[in-house]
């Protein structure tokens, strides 16, 4: 053997167990010592290129790719002696390799991920003959000693030896966890998966040592019981079943797996059984798919073969696990409550080596088995649970921090679970691994996690007691930098809105099925059994309250009901809320479920956030104010209070976003009207009092007189609650306001009635400014103080003056601009109240109307350029007053309208409302809109004209702010609009949007649908711009758009999209529009109709195939078909038959009803007989005498019901008449209907 050299010794060992190359020592623990005598370890990305010198000695060319050199290898070729079969003990990089630690990697495949580890399976040694290899080879024989304790092993993630006494190296797996499945052996450095088990290392030790095959096999049997064919499989089950159940189809299909596996790898050797796998994956993806789960389900059931088998599976997979993976996911889903506690422990470990090897999509199966960990449930095998994937995800720290969503899902999973483990000790130390896990993740990973949104603020409230989390929590608010530089403070974090994803995972997949069951398939009113399930199996304990938070959140973030849904029977969400809190036995818990409820309101933006989100806390209180009036005064006191109390300096922001959410609902009709709410009879006088004083925009007035009081009985207990108040206020309600103004619930009135009782009060509110004035400079409280004992409005303004000029100088201290914009909105509060615009309107009077104190703020702001750091300055002293008192927003508009100083200023609005917290300008538009539409309907209508003028984008581009409007206005601001629209002062609609804001017109009310259709008319727009809005008005939903569409559609002269249109309506009895209209164009129009009917008579005259009439029966839109054309025409037929029109006479829609008649099947010529017979006696009446055409009159199958058909009329059947029409027509005429036979004969 001249080309063979000595060999280290170390490797000679491994030559005894399956060819491990030196690169893949760290798996097992083992160091490996050069002939310096120190460690050294191999990159295996240069493991085939240092081979390539090499080639000569194994009789290859040097030209010799990568894929010969590895055929070369497997093949089982001698060094320097081509064809000759080496001992397979010695595989061929053991002859004729360099020396020393220079031994290359050649179980290497370069194009897979996952590396082999063996190139034949191990085979028992004969002491002799391993002795007889070693010194043909030179090497000298030594075991490799374990490192020293304590020392660190570069690549060895634990420092563990390896020891024949040990099937599974490394500490036990988590609490509870069995000793059988203990921690696999530690990580490849570069993700490989894990090998064979160190117990072959030790065996091969001992078999150089010469004690025998006995120790080889018991160290064998150590080390994880040999390969999969080794002996019979044990026979657990997968799944838990009693008797009575049917076999499960996906555990019957992973045993068959597993018996394939199992019958090619019995009573064969290792080498034969890997040979044999390898073969069948080879067939096709499921022969793969087979061999991959029958390897699988032996992980799950057989824990003396995991390793082995996990070894095998890495080996066959040729898709990087993904059939395992998914199949992992899916058992988890779907059946890991029957789940052996055997295979939950095995599912465990192989989820841990998935991780260890690096398997792309390990995180996803780790997500899942988060979602498994049950909220408020401390029994032991959940709490296992919990631990088990905390400790693979603290072991694995660095493979988590390459995810994002995984670290965002783990913090949120155990920041939630940490609130449950309490007051045993082993719940106390799994509480402490908790809040380090967590504590790390978020101060290293801070933008990672803030991608969970608000609620991650909604959890960190929770454990904020803890020494941990109250570092972090003085962090989060003094100085967020730390945590990372992006971070700019909690109310980022608040205003963004939590993903779905997070919501979820803290419902285990048993309860989100149960919940989307009674959200989906429960009727109302038949839930109360699913309910008592759900609470015996989820909250019947004290611990399982906080769950309730999770529900809530859910239900409110991630259950959103389709329309058809909310608009049957099933069971709503606003039930299964009420009936969470009405049960909940927990005071922490049920205020924990109340913010969980309200917790989407308080940073409400519309544009970001959905109305879904908000719409079942309204809905609870309105629903539960009969049955549950306790509830619905919580949830109202708790709403009221969490403004001022969730953050003081936040304060503002809050009341925004309730106030936004109120608002929205209102636009959104889910209530139509708040005030029955706030102002029931049945809550206290304390807790209405604080409604009014929080939301004044929503509470309604004192009521109207008797008329009003008899029509609307909850009414009546409410006047009795009002008049206490006021008595005065009813008799100048109805001085000013006829009865039948009061019957149409008049506008003007329920704002004469909105501000008295705020009369009252307003005198003793300037004592409230106390507290602001302390925080005030010297000089700027004296002239606040001033400003207070003002008695006339000049000597006010002049005050005023000087407040402004005070903060526009250089040294002002711009933090008192929050406090100052406090003084200045108690001070003005009777600038609040009240109507803006003058009785009478002219310029002398608009320009009194803006000489208020308030305005020259305005008016300076005018005065200034937008690039002056002064302009910034009294915008950020307005935006604090916009958060104090919204109505400022519509004031500014009115001012820019109203004062000539400001002509031409109307950009200043804009720059206004991107200085406010909202940002936007569209968002603040509408909600200052909105707060003049409740104040001021008359203001409302005098801005209409120049907000639509100067905000064309922001109006016109939807029905938002056109139905504030219609909502309100009467018939004389009605025609006032109009007038605006003629006169060309007004533009309200345009043609790329006027379709869209009719359409979503039609939910509106009657009147406010009449208003909009009298404004489109105003406008120059071509009807046949919305003509296609007939495919969406239903006759008995939509009569208003209907008949002003009818009216409209009379004055104009038919074109043919209109005819389309119009005949693409479906026919019903009770449905007149087409027949009226078609009738009123006869009159009118007759020719030009009869043109464009034979047009699309001619265009549709093939009927629609199956096919076709599936398609279009899904869309909701109607399509245009030759029967809907037919029917339309047979009901204007008979309409017209008692008239003297002779429509139907004319030539074009003879020949079209002639067309159509040779091209239809006998189905549609027995139903539209009669149509089609004036067809026939038009055709006769060209070609026959008039014997002829009697015969033909005889063909109709019906009697005639009109005075034009001859009344002897016999049935016959469609097949003999046109027989009998082809023996008595010309040649022409004949050839047509042939063609018309055939093509009838083919339809049948």
């Amino acid at each position: 053997m001249k080309n063979r050299v000595p060999i280290p010794a170390t490797a000679l060992i491994l030559a005894k167990t399956p060819a491990f190359c030196l690169h893949c020592l760290p798996i097992l623990n083992v160091p490996v010592k050069s002939r310096r005598g120190r460690l050294c370890w191999y990159d295996d990305a240069k493991c085939l290129d240092l081979i390539y010198p090499l080639k000569g000695l194994w009789g290859l060319p040097g030209s010799a790719d990568h894929s010969s050199l590895r055929n070369a290898l497997l093949s089982n070729t001698g060094a320097g002696e081509p064809g000759r079969k080496v001992d397979p003990l010695l595989p061929p990089w053991r002859c004729g390799l360099a020396t020393g630690p220079s031994i290359p990697c050649q179980c290497r495949q370069s194009d897979s991920r996952l590396a082999l580890l063996l190139l034949w399976p191990p085979t028992p040694a004969l002491p002799e003959q391993a002795g007889r290899n070693a010194n043909e080879c030179g090497g000298e024989v030594a075991a490799a000693s374990p490192p020293p304790l304590g020392e660190k092993v570069p690549g060895i993630s634990s420092g563990h030896p390896s020891s024949a006494d040990r099937p599974f190296p490394g500490r036990a797996g988590g609490a509870g966890q069995p000793p059988s499945c203990g921690s696999a052996s530690p990580a490849h450095p570069r993700g490989l998966p894990g090998g064979p088990r160190p117990g072959r290392v030790a065996a091969a030790m001992e078999l150089q040592k010469g004690k025998g095959a006995a120790a080889a096999a018991a160290s064998g049997a150590a080390g994880g019981g040999g390969g999969a064919g080794a002996g019979a499989p044990g026979g657990g089950r997968l799944l838990l079943s009693t008797s009575l159940d049917a076999k499960d189809e996906l555990e019957e299909r992973l045993e068959r797996c597993m018996s394939i596996v199992t019958s090619m790898t019995t009573g064969v050797s290792e080498r034969e059984a890997n040979d044999a796998l390898n073969a069948h994956v080879c067939k096709g993806p499921p022969q793969h798919e087979e061999i991959c789960l029958g390897l699988f389900t032996l992980v799950l059931t057989e824990p003396a073969q995991a390793q082995k088998c996990y070894r095998d599976l890495a080996l066959v997979s040729r898709d990087g696990m993904n059939i395992v993976l998914n199949k992992i996911n899916q058992i988890l889903m779907e059946k890991y409550l029957k789940l052996q506690d055997t295979c939950r422990t095995q599912l465990v470990w192989l989820v841990r080596e998935l991780v260890k090897s690096g398997v792309l999509g390990a995180d996803g199966v780790c997500m899942t088995f988060m979602k498994q960990i049950a909220g408020g449930d401390v029994t032991a095998k959940n709490i296992w649970l919990a631990e088990s994937v905390l400790d693979i995800l603290t072991e694995q720290r660095e493979w988590v921090l390459k995810s994002s969503i995984l670290i965002a899902m783990a913090v949120y999973t155990y920041l939630r679970l940490i609130v449950d483990h309490h007051g045993t000790a082993q719940l106390q130390a799994l509480r402490q691994k908790e809040v380090d896990f967590c504590m790390s993740l978020l101060r290293e990973r801070f933008m990672e996690c803030l991608m969970i949104g608000r609620d991650l603020v909604r959890l960190l409230q929770n454990v904020a007691r803890i020494p941990e989390f109250e570092l972090l929590w003085k962090d989060i608010i003094h100085n967020p930098q730390a945590l990372s530089p992006q971070f700019t403070g909690i109310l980022q974090l608040l205003q963004s809105r939590t993903s779905r994803k997070f919501l979820a995972c803290r419902l285990t997949p048993d309860m989100e099925t149960k919940l989307l069951f009674m959200t989906s398939r429960v009727r109302f009113g038949q839930q109360k059994r699913y309910q008592d399930w759900f609470q015996r199996q989820y909250l019947s304990t004290p611990d399982s309250q906080s769950l309730r938070c999770d529900l809530i959140r859910y239900i409110c973030g991630v259950v959103h009901p389709s329309n058809e849904v909310l608009s049957s029977d099933i069971l709503p969400r606003w039930a299964i809320i009420g009936w969470l809190l009405t049960t909940c036995t927990s005071n922490v818990a049920a205020s924990n479920a109340k913010l969980a409820l309200f917790y989407d309101w308080l940073f409400f933006s519309p544009d970001k956030d959905s109305i879904m989100n908000i719409e079942p806390a309204i809905l609870v209180m309105h629903h539960s104010m009969k049955p549950h009036p306790a509830i619905t005064a919580t949830l109202l006191d708790f709403m009221c209070r969490i403004i001022p109390n969730f953050y003081p300096p936040l304060e503002g922001h809050v009341r925004q976003g309730v106030f936004s959410s109120l608002n929205h609902i209102v636009e959104k009709r889910v209530l139509a009207h708040l005030a029955p709410l706030f102002d029931n009879p049945k809550l206290d006088k304390e807790l209405r009092a604080m409604l009014r004083e929080k939301f004044p925009e929503f509470c309604s007035s004192p009521s109207p007189p008797v008329e009003v009081k008899l029509e609307e009985p909850v009414s009546v207990e409410m006047d009795n609650h009002m008049s206490d108040k006021d008595e005065g206020c009813y008799d100048n309600a109805e001085a000013a306001f006829s009865d039948d103004e009061e019957d149409l619930g008049s506008r003007g009135k329920k704002r004469e009635f909105r501000f008295h009782p705020i009369k009252e009060t307003v005198v003793e509110e300037p004592v409230d400014i106390t507290p602001y004035l302390d925080q005030l400079d010297e000089s700027l409280r004296d002239k606040v103080l001033q400003l207070q004992k003002g008695s006339d409005t000049e000597a006010q303004c002049e005050v005023m003056q000087e407040i402004v000029d005070q903060v526009l100088e250089e040294d002002f201290d711009s933090e008192q601009l929050s406090v100052l914009a406090s003084c200045l909105q108690e001070l003005f509060k009777a600038h609040f109240r009240g109507e803006v615009l003058p009785e009478e309107i002219t310029e002398e009077s608009l320009e009194e109307s803006v000489g208020k104190p308030l305005y020259l703020i305005f008016r300076n702001l005018c005065q200034m350029q937008e690039d002056n750091s002064s302009f910034s300055l009294l915008l950020d002293l307005l935006s604090e007053l916009y958060q104090k008192q919204p109505k400022i927003g519509y004031h500014l508009l009115y001012y820019l309208r109203a004062s000539k100083a400001a002509a031409g200023k109307m950009n200043l609005y804009e720059s206004f409302a991107q200085a406010t917290q909202l940002g936007d300008l569209h968002t603040c538009l509408m909600m200052d809109m909105k707060a003049c539409q409740e104040d001021d309907v008359r203001l409302l209508c005098h801005l209409t004209p120049s907000i639509y003028t100067e905000f064309p984008d922001e109006t016109l581009r939807s029905g938002e702010l056109l139905n504030m409007i219609v909502a309100v206005i009467d018939s004389a601001q009605l025609q006032e609009l109009v007038c605006h629209v003629m006169m060309g002062n007004l533009v309200m609609f345009r043609k790329d949007s006027v379709l869209n804001i009719l359409i979503q017109s039609l939910d509106w009310e009657t009147f406010e649908q009449y208003c909009a259709w009298q404004l489109f008319l105003a406008h120059n727009i071509p009807l046949e711009t919305i003509i296609p809005i007939l495919q969406h008005l239903k006759y008995k939903e939509h009569p208003e758009a209907l008949s002003c569409l009818l009216l409209q559609l009379r004055r104009e002269k038919p074109s043919e999209e209109m005819v389309k249109m119009v005949l693409s309506r479906p026919c019903h009895p009770d449905d007149q529009f087409t027949t009226s209209i078609l009738r009123h164009w006869c009159m009118k129009h007759d020719e030009l109709l009869a043109e464009h009917i034979k047009s699309l008579l001619i265009k549709n005259n093939s009927l629609p195939r199956k096919r076709q009439s599936l398609r279009s029966s899904s869309s909701k839109l109607a399509q245009l078909t030759l029967e809907q054309i037919l029917e339309h025409l047979d009901n204007l037929r008979l309409n017209l038959t008692n008239t003297k029109q002779n429509f139907f006479s004319q030539t074009p829609i003879l020949q079209a009803l002639q067309h159509v008649q040779a091209s239809c099947d006998e189905a549609h010529k027995m139903k539209f007989s009669d149509l089609f017979s004036l067809a026939e006696e038009y055709e006769d009446s060209s070609t026959k005498p008039p014997k002829s055409r009697r015969k033909a009159a005889l063909s109709s199958p019906r009697s005639r019901k009109n005075a034009t058909q001859p009344p002897n009329a016999e049935e016959e059947s469609g097949s003999s008449s046109a027989s009998e029409e082809e023996d008595t027509k010309p040649k022409p005429t004949k050839r047509k209907r042939k063609g018309s036979s055939a093509v009838g004969s083919d339809s049948d």
